[in-house]
């Protein structure tokens, strides 16, 4: 935590959530003069029973009311529209995998946000995210969180290192059941929300449904990795590499009840390609290409050894960095990955402290 004087002034993106709820808690408690910030990303329609926006808002207030502190809402629809759904739209609809809550906190959180917060005349801007940053020489690192099975690092590797100096994360610190516990104790209305699972826009409705509101969708057929077409799919942007839920193509005819695994797809024959075979060659990786790089810290020489996840919650890969160009790195692994999805990121690490990333190819 950085060293404070008394009364500086921090805003709090307040999601509505447990996790922001405390991160304002900890900085009231430590001195600070906080006041909670609400974001509006999203103009979902009034009868929309998937987004969670109205709850969201009344649970932000409730908190803030609690603490005796201020909430400011603001309206960021139109940024999150044109520099993180569009985006997203585009990167699906050329059959790739994006990932919107790393393009949310590079564009939003850590930008628009980040922007207004000083303009507004504030010293720092913290969030509710399990990550840490410290000031190690002369240089702001992004440190995991510290429980292991909430650390969001991998998310806020694309955010411009120059904000970090500025940012607060108190409850990098904690492991998640000890925030829900400080949130009971201290009688907040939020303590045992249920956690996030996904975007206020997308909530808990079907994603194809979802998504084929803006794209037009493109059937084609599904073979076998012998050949044999089986069936037809939706769409290649509903799918992706490793998926096993939603292709509707169990029990069939000549095959037995194994699982069925996307291992490929083929973009230019908009064919999607299957197998049962659950570590298929075509879905293991000895390494990727990345471009779109983000340094935390300084580049990296030509040849680098450190670790990386190629998602979410997986365990620390170890992995040889080689410069191939402007903005291109070969990413070669120690063991073979499965499941490597274009449009995804890489992330870098040495040990706790996240260098950067970029997006696989």
């Amino acid at each position: 935590m950085k060293q404070q004087t008394h009364k500086q002034h921090v805003i709090v993106g307040l999601s509505g959530g447990v996790d922001s709820a405390v991160a304002a808690l900890l900085l009231k408690q430590q001195g600070y003069r906080v006041t909670g910030c609400y974001m509006q990303n999203w103009h979902a329609d009034k009868n929309d029973s998937y987004c969670t926006a109205e709850q969201d808002l009344s649970d932000a207030k409730a908190v803030c009311d609690k603490l005796g502190i201020p909430l400011k809402i603001v309206d960021f629809a139109d940024e999150y529209w044109n520099n993180v759904f569009q985006k997203c739209l585009d990167d699906f609809a050329k059959g790739t995998t994006p990932n919107p809550d790393i393009l949310c906190n590079r564009e939003i959180k850590f930008k628009v946000f980040f922007d207004h917060a000083i303009e507004l005349g504030a010293h720092f801007i913290a969030t509710g995210h399990y990550v840490r940053n410290q000031f190690h020489q002369n240089t702001w690192q992004l440190l995991k969180g510290l429980d292991p099975n909430k650390d969001q690092s991998y998310f806020l590797y694309a955010i411009n290192p120059a904000v970090l100096e500025r940012c607060l994360f108190p409850i990098g610190e904690l492991e998640k059941p000890i925030v829900r516990q400080i949130a009971e104790q201290a009688g907040l209305i939020n303590h045992n929300k249920k956690d996030s699972t996904g975007i206020c826009f997308i909530g808990e409705r079907k994603f194809k449904d979802f998504l084929s509101e803006y794209l037009l969708t493109k059937p084609g057929p599904i073979v076998t990795d012998t050949g044999k077409q089986i069936a037809k799919h939706d769409g290649l942007m509903f799918y992706t590499l490793g998926q096993r839920k939603g292709l509707n193509i169990g029990g069939m005819k000549g095959f037995d009840e194994a699982p069925w695994f996307v291992i490929a797809k083929d973009i230019s024959n908009n064919t999607l390609i299957v197998s049962q075979n659950y570590g298929h060659p075509q879905l293991m990786s000895d390494k990727l290409t990345c471009r779109e790089l983000n340094w935390l810290i300084t580049e990296p020489p030509i040849t680098y050894d450190c670790h990386c996840k190629t998602r979410y919650r997986q365990p620390d890969q170890a992995c040889r960095l080689i410069k191939q160009g402007v903005d291109r790195y070969e990413v070669i692994f120690k063991e073979p990955q499965r499941a490597v999805t274009p449009g995804q990121s890489v992330v870098f690490y040495d040990k706790n402290i996240c260098l950067g990333g970029g997006i696989i190819q």
